[in-house]
């Protein structure tokens, strides 16, 4: 069993597009002006991964990063390279 994964929601970042929200709205919750909140401490069992996930790489700001288990790091997301 691998161990759950843990988000950071960066409010800073955010600009309200409130895509995060549709995908996971048992994780984020969007204010007066759909500027996200992370819903508890960032720990996303197996079974919302996938949802929690989507959210992540959809955000057009990169305002959500997934923290390494160990360390409590921001884990860089995953890029598609272009091959010239």
């Amino acid at each position: 069993m691998s161990e759950p994964m843990k988000i950071k929601l960066d409010r800073t970042l955010c600009d309200g597009f409130g895509i995060c929200a549709r995908h996971a709205p048992e994780y984020f919750s969007l204010d007066d002006w759909d500027y996200a909140s992370l819903i508890g401490d960032g720990t996303v069992p197996e079974g919302d991964r996938d949802a929690v996930t989507r959210a992540l790489l959809d955000c057009p700001v990169h305002a959500i990063v997934e923290l390494h288990a160990k360390k409590n790091r921001p884990v860089a997301p995953a890029t598609e390279t272009a091959e010239s």
